[in-house]
């Protein structure tokens, strides 16, 4: 069937993000595809969600997993094809969910034609253009333009043969593309429209703070710098002519009904994070605050009210987000375990139900936990640009668990070697064991999103509630109450009946659990 249109069908849509390497191995590889996905559909279906976030699928040398990409308008052969593409569009589609996808405007992979070009070219050529390609410091201009550390570790410049150097974020092999170039928008809204015209529903864009860089790339502090987030004096985010690029993004948008972009905005300044979702740049923007939120009442307090702040006036619904591909699974920041599973239940019901988006990455309906794979099988570049200082983001990216028994408990055939190592002991977190169990996290997740769905107590703003110490309490318009007790102990509920708790509920809310009372 065809999905019928839905004008902002996004404003209070659950997403759920597929890591495409992690989600399902259809052909036996053992690396996750499209056709995987289409496979576990019903997996989707069942869990309740509206839209899938699908990680970049492009063709790609893999360096960073796919954010490396060579031809943004094609499928790397590890994940399928185009028809492949095709198929689950709209396979997704006759089942009633929308699907949204990665675009990365900020660099392409060393292996873009753009690239190979500009490397086989003159200084001052117009390939040479379309990147940040200058002329290093000292006699010899041996010495990187300025200071600026690579997300990766290390510089984020690397020389070539004639002695140029050329500005790259993220890995070597991701050099930054120059957007005071006008072929560099004029190619972004040819994948867009390429894409969109095939049916995609939306863009998640990547390093959405990034892309534009300031004149004269001047020097910047380098002591305590966080990988992603803005800080007030740091030059490689957030700067005013990043804004001319969603609004790029959004006339193209705006071409085609019923689409959406938000942006993976690491930018912690209210007032700055407000202009990237101005009516006539992105619909909306991630709020990264509660992934570095702890699990105490006032941190989660504060997080969710300054979310909320961002937002307030401008029409454009807040985006909640507990996990995803590049932080610490939640249930291990909360302390692994059964106490970090404990919390995990409790922030799924306080997540959904928050007004405005909620994103679940993929696992996060099984309770999975962050695992540190061995030495010798990490494969995130932080790894080695780091000097295996930092061992980076695999631990959050294990295969998912499909059906109990030994690794790769069904992701891929028994013998073979999934992308990164499976741990044992991960048979109770197995969606087929689960799925039989009424008191799991994926039931409590099925629970809550169709309580989401129907129940008129979850609409309209929310109103904070007097609660006791270590607690938070909110009710929406709609009438719904919501309480968290952050605490070890068990705290009197306020009155109403009980229509949904992370763990059982028989008088006091337990420590560490949430209820949801009408």
């Amino acid at each position: 069937m065809e999905l019928v249109p839905v004008a902002d069908w996004w404003r209070d849509a659950v997403f759920y993000q597929v890591y495409v390497r992690s989600y399902a191995d259809a052909n036996g590889d053992g690396v996750g595809d499209l056709d995987g996905i289409r496979g576990r559909l019903d997996h989707l279906v069942a869990l309740g969600v509206d839209a899938l976030w699908l990680t970049p699928f492009f063709t790609s040398p893999m360096v960073d997993h796919g954010y490396d990409v060579a031809d943004p308008r094609d499928v790397d052969p590890i994940f399928g094809d185009l028809a492949a593409f095709d198929r689950l569009l709209a396979a997704a589609h006759d089942v009633g969910i929308k699907v949204t996808i990665d675009v990365v405007p900020n660099h392409t992979s060393s292996q873009h034609p753009w690239f190979v070009e500009a490397l086989a070219s003159p200084p001052g050529s117009a390939a040479r253009a379309r990147y940040h390609f200058v002329d290093g410091h000292g006699p010899d201009g041996s010495e990187p333009p300025n200071n600026w550390p690579s997300i990766f570790g290390g510089p984020a410049w690397t020389r070539v043969p004639d002695g140029q150097w050329y500005l790259h974020l993220f890995a070597p092999e991701q050099p930054d593309l120059n957007w005071d170039n006008p072929e560099v928008a004029e190619d972004l809204a040819r994948t867009l429209r390429f894409w969109l015209d095939r049916g995609v529903d939306g863009f998640r864009v990547d390093v959405a703070h990034g892309l534009a860089k300031p004149a004269g790339l001047p020097d910047m502090h380098t002591e305590g710098v966080h990988l992603l987030r803005s800080e007030d004096d740091d030059p490689r985010f957030d700067n005013d002519g990043v804004h001319d690029v969603h609004r790029l993004i959004r006339s193209v948008l705006d071409e085609y009904p019923d689409r959406m972009a938000v942006g993976e905005v690491w930018v912690r300044d209210n007032e700055r994070l407000r202009l990237y979702v101005r009516p006539d740049e992105l619909h909306f923007a991630f709020n990264f605050r509660l992934t570095e939120a702890r699990w105490r009442a006032d941190e989660l307090t504060e997080a969710i009210e300054q979310s909320l702040e961002t937002v307030r006036g401008t029409g454009t619904p807040t985006c909640w987000v507990w996990s995803n591909h590049d932080v610490k699974r939640h249930v291990s920041r909360f302390g692994d375990g059964l106490v970090g599973q404990r919390r995990a239940r409790a922030a799924a019901l306080l997540q959904l139900a928050l007004p405005g988006i909620a994103f679940v990455y993929n696992g996060d309906e099984l309770g999975l936990p962050s695992v540190e794979p061995p030495d010798e099988a990490l494969t995130d570049p932080t790894w080695e640009r780091s000097g295996h200082v930092e061992r980076g983001r695999d631990n959050c990216r294990i295969p998912l668990p499909w059906s109990a028994g030994e690794p790769p408990y069904g992701f891929s055939p028994p013998e073979v070697d999934t992308w990164l190592p499976m741990p044992a002991g991960w048979s109770p977190l197995a969606a087929d064991v689960q799925r039989l169990d009424a008191s799991s996290m994926l039931s409590l997740y099925r629970a809550a999103l169709e309580l989401r769905g129907k129940h008129p107590g979850l609409s309209g703003d929310l109103t904070w509630l007097d609660a006791p110490a270590g607690c938070l309490a909110f009710r929406r318009d709609g009438g719904l109450t919501c309480v968290v007790n952050v605490t070890n102990k068990p705290v009197p509920l306020p009155p109403g009946e009980v229509v949904l708790s992370s763990v059982p509920v028989t008088g006091d809310l337990p420590g560490d659990a949430t209820a949801w009372l009408t």
